[in-house]
């Protein structure tokens, strides 16, 4: 590639930059393909190009950018960090793990993979690896976000706990309205003068993974003076066992009952079939079903960790047979529907769900748009009563109907995550996705009105 060559490609960057800096996002998209016009395995504007597209909502095109930015430059760590990012999005664990490893093998103090190892591996439920990945990736307390805005920002005090369980946010505090500060509340010296903010979000969302970072937020926010979004004392209450106890006295719930299991202790007072699983996972990972007294001790040996929960099966199944699981989501007291997934198997994921079928892509989207018609009063008000009871500002419900049509609790805390689907995929989705998103800004902005913590 000659000087004028290299000049050209530099220009066409710089252009991008400049064009997605100002919110011109076409007009960035089209500097990027000018260099790879040029340069078709350019790295750089690969990765620049696949940041930009995942921001925006394409996260398979992002994701197709990050995979070539790797492969055309395997030496290249941003490319490996960026595709293992959205491999873990999408609960792809072991292939974030070999993108994760090769961007140690080529910078092996690189915080972020080391970070980005500790998550996978302990979603991989080996948490003693993890542990080393951990202490190699996070030293920092106090992370500055970024502001691309116009006036003064909104500012957000984010707090999150170096062992996962954290609120996925990044749809949320949208960089031209929030700037974000975050905490990594195991790091972080409660003694410490608190960055300044409007609103405190606290993350930190899995009580069962997370109860000593969650002490440990209390402690921090008990020296705000700014509202805090979902309480530490009101996510610590939403652990499976608790939640199971507390919500089954909601009128129209009916919740499953439970029992730590200690894995090397006698297995008694349990009925069969059995859910089997591991505190602290989610997406239907270390997830067993057990249908008689014999396969237990082999469930028992697939999962990690030294407690393990068994759960009461509650048999959700229609009338044609299939299971549904619905996920409304709760802002501010208020409830969202998001979705319904369908299936064959016990085991509902939407990303596993049988929801190519019409049919029920048609009963998802009378859900959607037509909650309280298609739920009917008595569930809608079951739902509002778990809301009231959780006494948090944002989290979902897990849940499914039986015949008799009471919500059958399957789970309920602020762990659950809210995905825009891309233009392509059910587009009767989107709107309601965007929906909560857009209720969510809105809640930080109303409640951060007007008052500054310190």
């Amino acid at each position: 590639m000659d000087d004028a060559e290299e000049a050209a490609i530099r220009r066409a960057l710089e252009s991008a930059a400049l064009y997605e800096s100002q919110g011109h996002i076409e007009l960035a998209r089209l500097a990027y393909a000018e260099v790879l016009a040029r340069s078709p395995g350019h790295a750089g504007a690969l990765n620049a190009l696949g940041r930009l597209l995942y921001r925006t909502g394409s996260r398979k095109a992002a994701q197709i950018a990050f995979a070539e930015a790797a492969r055309a430059n395997p030496d290249g760590v941003a490319g490996h960090l960026n595709l293992a990012y959205t491999l873990v999005f999408e609960s792809r664990f072991a292939e974030a793990h070999r993108h994760y490893a090769r961007a140690l093998e080529v910078d092996p103090e690189n915080r972020l993979a080391h970070q980005g190892m500790a998550y996978v591996l302990s979603e991989l439920g080996d948490e003693e690896a993890a542990q080393g990945h951990r202490d190699a990736g996070f030293s920092e307390p106090v992370l500055h976000g970024t502001y691309r805005g116009y006036g003064e920002p909104v500012r957000v005090l984010l707090l999150c706990s170096q062992y996962g369980g954290t609120v996925s946010t990044a749809q949320f505090l949208d960089e031209r309205i929030f700037l974000t500060t975050t905490i990594v509340v195991e790091l972080f010296d409660p003694d410490m003068p608190l960055p300044p903010h409007h609103v405190a979000f606290n993350a930190v969302g899995d009580a069962d993974r997370c109860e000593p970072a969650l002490e440990r937020a209390l402690q921090i926010l008990a020296r705000t003076k700014a509202p805090v979004i979902n309480a530490p004392a009101a996510v610590l209450a939403t652990r499976r066992l608790e939640n199971a106890r507390r919500l089954a006295e909601v009128a129209g719930v009916r919740t499953p009952r439970m029992t730590l299991l200690g894995r090397n202790a006698p297995v008694d007072d349990v009925s069969y079939p059995l859910l089997l699983r591991a505190p602290g996972f989610h997406t239907g990972r270390f997830f067993e079903h057990v249908a008689r007294p014999e396969d237990l001790d082999a469930a028992i040996a697939r999962l990690p960790g030294d407690v393990l929960l068994a759960i009461e099966y509650l048999d959700g199944r229609g009338t044609d047979g299939k299971y549904r699981k619905y996920r409304v989501m709760i802002v501010d007291g208020v409830l969202y529907p998001l979705h319904l997934a369908i299936a064959s198997d016990w085991k509902v994921h939407y990303g596993t769900a049988e929801m190519r079928d019409p049919h029920h892509q048609a009963e998802e989207r009378r859900f959607l748009e037509d909650m309280h018609g298609t739920l009917g009063a008595p569930v809608v008000a079951a739902l509002q009563g778990i809301a009231r009871m959780l006494e948090l500002d944002y989290a979902g419900i897990d849940f499914g109907l039986d015949g008799e049509r009471r919500v059958l609790l399957y789970e309920a805390n602020a762990t659950m995550t809210v995905v825009v689907p891309e233009a392509h995929d059910a587009p009767y989705r989107r709107l309601p996705a965007e929906r909560v998103v857009v209720e969510v800004i809105k809640m930080l902005a109303r409640r951060a009105s007007g008052v500054t913590g310190r």
